[in-house]
């Protein structure tokens, strides 16, 4: 099954692209390094050791990039000769020497000095989609390529090793996984039937050594050599439902574009892509038996920052930055050119699910409430009805605090919603069938509405067998044994967004996977019915999937786990448990993006090429740790945005401004409908009332009524945590740790001293109220 089935998925070559021509026995998996005084051989062969190549490697040439493949394919005895040959031929200058044995080439990369070259060394299978196997990232190693005898002298070998060192503290092993044979960049219905032909993979959002890959690509004019790495999440589980066991697996790719950390990489840029966007692809299939048809169904949702040019200062004294509006556009083109990309990757419709607060004593995520729905209303009015953004608010803070609301039996009438707009993904397949049998199917856009796929899902909606047997395009397979059923798509996409897109998105994205899950498995046959029930024990077994999932992106973006209350109720976990992981977790939050995530956003900028250094020009750390850097060649003056760069060390306040136009709600039925049966649930704009701050601060002198432009250091209060009859307090002043006069320190090293015995405190509280 594996041989013929992976015929279905394109092996990456001419330049990353796909092609339906290529077989996975010229995939290579396996390599070997070998040195000469001279060169490096890079030895790559196929699972089965029947294909063999060779790369070679300048290593005389300390600064450029010189890789030539012999385009000969050799046998294993043929290789051999050949190394043998090689090895006589060197004696003189100590002949071959085997290096290490590696798993695929990362990249290339050039700081101010020679060329280096990254292999994985070690790997581990972490799953596999019918036959091929995805892979994570063990252990890496990073080669010079020159020898030592014409290895250049580098002015400032210090600046170097810096560089080496951010490059290396991007952690391959966690979070990075590949496929030699499965393009895991690519959901499964872009794998079996939407993949463009000639479409440059290696150059979708979703790769991550895109920028590393790019030199031996260029040379070589294909990606034998190289994996293509993917960030984000990846599981997958088996389960059991009434004796039909099924796999499910659960995979999240983080886009490379305005890629960065919490507060670093904060709303959209001028090319419509926003921060901490991600994308959760559900796959859902039944283990069989080889000759019998196999089902298998997908479904894609999305979360990324708010699509406007906001921002939030990184403060070391406040937990909770105020919230800057920092660009008024007019005409929102930047939020317009982020949902023509999703439209351009998913289809229509676009279903926006807000999940931010809409009112609050301090308005900050309410500013961005109103202004959010004032672009998707001023966008709307140039979309026909059939195309327009679905704008969905629900306060989830709101809800999620009453305790007669449950907040996921709510969000799943939300998915429901969602589901029945924009279907999913299936298809029946045999280990016979072959990629042009797949491909066969009429195009989305061919198909008339009154047939229209996907199938679109409801308590009363027909069965799916009943659905598709009125529908023409049944083949069989060549062989004449299996009926194979016309696949079903996935059109339009769910976007959900909180204000980090962590905590509460994780739980709506679950509440969405959960409603997902059921029809998948009635598609499969598996379940009679659709729907899955909150108490089901395959409700709770996803519950911990998604609940793995975000922690793993939260950590990626906001510095710690989830906050997961709302799981941790459902689970009914301790609440005074809760409590204290939850509190933990925001001092882990606060102190990860005060401290640590400007240099992560560094090495973030070094691994994806968006500064590449250049010998007499700043040092990447030299220009300030919070600007978002594009430049390249070291000359970096702008952000991102088209903004000017400067450094800002506390936040100004909110510096906001009225929007012009009111928001007008166009709901159609469907929406109406939905919106009688949730409470809190609009897709219009709620009256926020809002005020212009004045920057610096104007504070009133109370004995001659004139303005003072004046830097007041007020202590910082971390809330109050009741744990029974206990409450502990733990404040912070900032003049205590930021003004010691008698004193010649740090101010870093006496905050970061400061944090750390408050922690200790906090424990040694703790573990009191534990023992009471």
């Amino acid at each position: 099954m594996e041989s013929s089935v992976a015929e279905y998925y394109n092996n990456v070559n001419n330049n990353g692209s796909s092609s339906s021509q290529s077989q996975t026995s010229t995939c290579m998996q396996k390599f070997r390094l070998y040195e000469t005084q001279s060169n490096f051989y890079m030895i790559g062969r196929n699972k089965s050791r029947i294909y063999w190549r060779v790369l070679k490697i300048d290593r005389l040439d300390p600064f450029e990039l010189n890789i030539r493949e012999d385009s000969t394919t050799y046998t294993e005895f043929e290789c051999s000769e050949l190394l043998r040959r090689i090895h006589e031929g060197n004696k003189s200058t100590g002949g071959l020497k085997f290096v290490t044995a590696c798993y695929g080439i990362v990249g290339f990369v050039k700081f101010l000095g020679p060329y280096y070259m990254l292999l994985i060394t070690k790997r581990r299978r972490i799953g596999a989609i019918f036959g091929h196997n995805v892979y994570a990232v063990s252990k890496s190693e990073m080669i010079p390529l020159p020898n030592s005898s014409v290895n250049p002298s580098i002015a400032d070998f210090r600046k170097e090793n810096r560089y080496k060192k951010l490059l290396s503290s991007v952690d391959l092993t966690k979070d990075f996984f590949f496929s030699y044979s499965y393009n895991v960049m690519c959901s499964l219905q872009k794998n079996l039937y939407n993949n463009e032909p000639g479409e440059v993979l290696y150059e979708t959002m979703f790769v991550w050594n895109e920028f590393l890959t790019r030199g031996i690509r260029n040379h070589l004019k294909n990606t034998l050599w190289t994996v293509a790495l993917v960030y984000g999440f990846f599981k997958q589980a088996s389960f059991s439902v009434s004796g039909r066991s099924f796999k499910l697996m659960l995979i999240a790719r983080r886009s490379r574009h305005y890629a960065g950390t919490r507060y670093l990489k904060r709303g959209v840029n001028e090319k419509g892509s926003v921060a901490n966007d991600v994308e959760t692809e559900q796959i859902v299939f039944e283990d069989v038996s080889d000759g019998f048809p196999t089902q298998i169904t997908s479904i894609v949702q999305n979360r990324g920052s708010i699509p406007l040019f906001w921002s939030q200062e990184t403060s070391r004294l406040n937990l909770k930055p105020d919230i800057i509006l920092s660009k008024k556009d007019q005409s929102y083109e930047a939020t317009r050119l982020h949902f023509e990309n999703l439209v351009e990757r998913y289809g229509n419709p676009i279903i926006i699910l807000n999940l931010i607060k809409t009112q609050e004593k301090k308005p900050r995520e309410s500013i961005l409430r109103q202004e959010f729905a004032n672009a998707i209303d001023f966008i709307n009015k140039d979309l026909s009805e059939e195309n327009r953004l679905r704008f969905l608010h629900w306060d989830l803070h709101k809800h999620s605090r009453s305790k007669s609301t449950n907040v996921l039996l709510l969000l799943g009438k939300v998915a429901n919603y969602a589901l029945t707009l924009t279907g999913f993904f299936y298809c029946r397949v045999t280990s016979a069938l072959r990629p042009e049998e797949c491909m066969s199917w009429p195009s989305s856009e061919n198909i008339d509405d009154g047939d229209m796929l996907p199938l679109k899902y409801s308590n009363d909606t027909e069965d799916i067998y009943r659905s598709e047997r009125n529908y023409s395009g049944e083949n069989n397979v060549a062989n004449g044994n299996h009926s194979v059923k016309p696949p079903t798509f996935q059109r339009g996409v769910l976007r959900t967004n909180c204000i980090d897109c962590l905590d509460r998105t994780n739980v709506a994205q679950y509440a969405y996977g959960l409603a997902a899950l059921g029809s998948q498995l009635h598609a499969l046959g598996i379940k009679d019915s659709p729907k899955i029930d909150l108490d089901d024990p395959l409700a709770d077994e996803l519950m911990s999937l998604y609940e793995r999932m975000g922690d793993t992106l939260a950590h990626q973006y906001g510095g710690s786990a989830a906050h997961n209350k709302i799981f941790s109720q459902r689970r009914g976990q301790w609440r005074a448990a809760t409590q204290s992981q939850e509190f933990f977790r925001t001092l882990q939050r606060y102190y990860s993006n005060a401290y640590i995530d400007a240099e992560k956003q560094n090495a973030i900028n070094i691994f994806l090429g968006h500064f590449q250094p250049q010998p007499g020009k700043p040092a990447l750390w030299e220009l300030g740790s919070y600007q978002h850097y594009r430049g390249r060649n070291g000359e970096t003056i702008m952000d991102e945005d088209g903004r000017s760069l400067f450094k800002r060390s506390f936040s100004d306040g909110n510096i906001l401004w009225q929007s012009e136009s009111p928001v007008m709600a166009k709901n159609g039925k469907q929406e109406k409908s939905l919106n009688s049966t949730l409470p809190g649930l609009s897709e219009s704009s709620p009256e926020i009332s809002t005020c212009e701050s004045i920057l610096p601060q104007c504070l009133e002198d109370s004995s001659s009524g004139t303005c003072k432009e004046t830097a007041v250091l007020k202590p910082v209060e971390f809330s109050s945590l009741n744990v029974g009859m206990a409450s502990i307090t733990l404040t912070l002043s900032t003049w205590t740790v930021f003004h010691r006069p008698e004193i010649l320190a740090r101010m870093n090293h006496l905050m970061g001293h400061q944090f750390l015995q408050a922690l200790r405190s906090l424990v040694f509280h703790w573990r009191m109220l534990l023992t009471v």
